[in-house]
């Protein structure tokens, strides 16, 4: 099964382009894009373990539609992090909230993502072990964008021990890993981060501006290619294609673009966003309102 959905559902700025504004009484973000997703990635869980409460709560609130996976990005303190060493006990809170939707079957996959700075030489490939070693047991996908990785001995590690590679798109510099359409391992994955050549690398520079970025269709055909390609390989059982290009909706702009792209098939689309970007998601959506649809599907948990 191929899943499209984006990185993040709390952006301020997606009020009254994703989401109605004002929100109408018992919405739910999330509850939103997983009628509109089958998969989210989880951002909050880079900036610190994800709790058991919040694990159950999203659960909960995704739990109307069947099909839906999370993706979860690996606490940074693991990967960018590296001054001192890791305790076992940060390793026991970050496997708690992981495990709880490893366990009910909502865990697509643990994106342990490295900045372009992580290169391939071998105290790197060391930690790489550590990691691996410390969450065995979860579906592990492994993001680098140095072009020091492009080498056959690291893909061929990758499918010895089961580990996915992901496939992204970024700004190109000098040593940065290509686009790819690689499949390791029964999880395959997709990641777009935009092409802000002025923003990727600016010291000074803000997140939101270096993800500000919309594909084009053109820009994202050979994604759908590739993304197919991930799909047909013969070890690959599920895959994975998030957009990080989360400024004023245009990841998830991009995502219903690509999901409508491999399916053939049209996509609804909030209607605000239809507004926003007409001439990109015309071609590939029709509009719903959320606005008016019920919110509060049964069973969910806490305040909205």
């Amino acid at each position: 099964m191929i899943r499209f959905g984006p990185a993040g559902w709390t952006y301020k700025d997606w009020e009254g382009v994703v989401y109605p504004k004002p929100k109408p009484k018992g919405f739910d973000p999330l509850e939103a894009m997983a009628s509109l997703f089958d998969t989210i990635e989880l951002n909050t869980s880079f900036y610190a373990p994800m709790t058991p409460h919040n694990a159950h709560l999203w659960l909960e609130r995704t739990a109307f539609n069947p099909d839906f996976r999370f993706t979860a990005k690996l606490w940074r303190r693991f990967t960018h992090e590296r001054s001192e060493p890791w305790t076992a006990e940060e390793v026991r809170w970050t496997r708690v909230g992981l495990g709880i939707l490893e366990k009910a079957g909502r865990l697509g996959a643990v994106l342990v993502q490295f900045p372009w700075s992580f290169r391939n030489v071998p105290e790197n490939r060391d930690h790489v072990d550590a990691i691996v070693s410390a969450f065995e047991g979860f579906p592990l996908v492994l993001e680098v964008r140095h072009a020091s990785w492009n080498e056959p001995s690291y893909y061929a590690e990758l499918v010895e021990r089961g580990l996915g590679f992901v496939n992204i798109d970024q700004p190109l510099f000098k040593d940065s890993i290509a686009p790819s359409a690689r499949a390791t391992a029964s999880v395959g994955y997709v990641r777009v981060h935009g092409r802000n050549y002025k923003e990727w690398f600016r010291q000074k520079g803000s997140a939101y501006d270096r993800y500000d970025y919309l594909y084009s269709a053109r820009e994202l055909e050979p994604w759908a290619a590739r993304t197919k390609e991930v799909a047909s390989h013969p070890r690959t059982e599920d895959v994975y294609v998030i957009t990080n290009n989360h400024a004023r909706g245009k990841g998830v702009t991009n995502a219903l673009m690509l999901k409508a792209m491999v399916t053939g098939e049209q996509v609804e689309a909030p209607a605000t966003l239809l507004r926003e970007y007409p001439e990109h998601l015309a071609p590939y959506a029709r509009p719903v309102d959320l606005a008016a649809r019920e919110w509060g599907a049964p069973g969910l948990l806490g305040e909205r």
